[in-house]
């Protein structure tokens, strides 16, 4: 006998009313979360939709990030005693209250109002990506904002005593040294967006965790479907730590030579 013929034998007996021993129960409840009907694909599935949903809400993060955290930067930095720009000074004041809203609210708050508020679409996952993204933005603009201020303000007067413009300063002499400074904060921010993609589920967003409470709900058994997803995400952030951790032992090598 296969494993779906012992399976269906053993579930007709259950639908009888038998008392199965307790490792005939899990097995019966094993397969039924990953077995029956390649449910194991839908995992890979959802895992595959949530390291995209991870990497893309990243890279808007980023790059939402860096614009706020130049702007904050340029505007903390103004010279003491000169007129100050306003336009500079409003823009600033705009990504001071984005930040401050945007960390001072649920994420899942926030993916609510996206979804059902703001674009009442039905293209939940594409509506979570970018609430993702809006999120992390906040967060990685305050760490990149940390980085550049870390960054002595010698440097910013060196390169403009070259000729070099504020922009090509940060690009070509501020910001590379910011970097290796927060690496390890941006990877946190990684694997912390990795884990939240989980909130999509709350919205539909099929995700790991959407495959998961659907098997599970199907199965009217939860415990095998959430372990599961656990494990994966588990896995997930574990490998992704290491590879972090190589690549910032790398810099800290390069450093020394």
């Amino acid at each position: 006998m296969d494993l779906a013929q012992i399976y269906e034998s053993w579930e007709a007996l259950l639908k009888a009313g038998t008392d199965l021993p307790w490792w005939q129960d899990f097995f019966v409840d094993f397969y039924k979360a990953f077995l029956l009907q390649d449910r194991w694909q839908q995992y890979l599935q959802g895992t595959g939709t949530t390291l995209v949903a991870t990497a893309l809400a990243l890279l808007m993060g980023v790059i939402l990030g860096v614009l706020v955290a130049m702007v904050r930067t340029a505007h903390d930095q103004q010279r003491p005693g000169r007129r100050k720009n306003p336009v500079l000074g409003m823009v600033n004041a705009i990504f001071k209250v984005y930040v401050t809203v945007i960390r001072g609210t649920p994420m899942m708050l926030q993916l609510l109002i996206w979804a059902f508020v703001v674009f009442k679409s039905r293209q939940y996952t594409l509506v979570g990506i970018f609430g993702l993204g809006i999120n992390s933005g906040a967060y990685v603009s305050e760490i990149i904002r940390g980085g550049l201020m870390a960054v002595d303000g010698g440097q910013m007067e060196a390169g403009r005593s070259l000729g070099l413009n504020y922009l090509d300063t940060m690009r070509f002499i501020v910001i590379p040294q910011a970097f290796k400074a927060i690496l390890p904060s941006l990877g946190n921010e990684f694997i912390i967006l990795l884990k939240d993609t989980s909130l999509l589920s709350v919205i539909s967003g099929q995700e790991l965790m959407y495959f998961a409470q659907a098997i599970g709900t199907r199965n009217y058994a939860m415990m095998f479907p959430l372990f599961g997803a656990g494990f994966i995400y588990l896995v997930l952030v574990i490998i992704f730590s290491w590879l972090l951790g190589k690549l910032e032992r790398r810099l800290r090598q390069s450093d020394r030579r």
